[in-house]
């Protein structure tokens, strides 16, 4: 699903994202700046795989990190970029989980193996990336990177 997902964020010319970024985004957007303890719990996920995550998103421009109050800590918080993609996240995120449901009505009530099945045979005859695609504007477009003049 991550490949289908990136796929939509591609083919809108968001590049360096990935989908294991989104939730943690759209999180410190609500709250605000938290330590990586805080964010992980608050997404009911490890905290190394948190700090994997994180590492990732630093490199893209996408969040910044401060000590925090005593030496053990530390606050990640947004970047103006990583900010800006929220919006474009949030719609994305809503088209999935309705391009998801939709996929439910389809194959579901079967057994695993027969929706597993049918879920394959939905999806070659349309990707999961269309059915998402389909359900944000056409208009739902991601910022250009930091320093890039067109997104300004």
């Amino acid at each position: 699903m991550d490949a289908e997902i990136e796929k939509v964020y591609r083919d809108r010319g968001l590049h360096g994202v990935r989908p294991r970024y989104a939730y943690p985004l759209i999180r410190l957007a609500h709250t605000g700046p938290l330590t990586i303890r805080e964010l992980a719990d608050s997404l009911n996920q490890s905290h190394s795989a948190v700090s994997q995550t994180l590492a990732g998103m630093r490199r893209e421009n996408l969040v910044s990190s401060q000590p925090g109050t005593d030496a053990r800590t530390r606050r990640v918080a947004l970047t103006a970029y990583g900010r800006s993609l929220v919006p474009f996240l949030e719609t994305e995120w809503r088209a999935t989980e309705a391009a998801v449901a939709e996929l439910d009505d389809e194959v579901l009530p079967l057994a695993l193996s027969a929706a597993v099945t049918a879920t394959e045979a939905a999806l070659r005859r349309r990707s999961l990336s269309d059915r998402i695609s389909d359900r944000m504007d056409d208009d739902a477009a991601p910022p250009g990177p930091p320093g890039d003049e067109a997104s300004g």
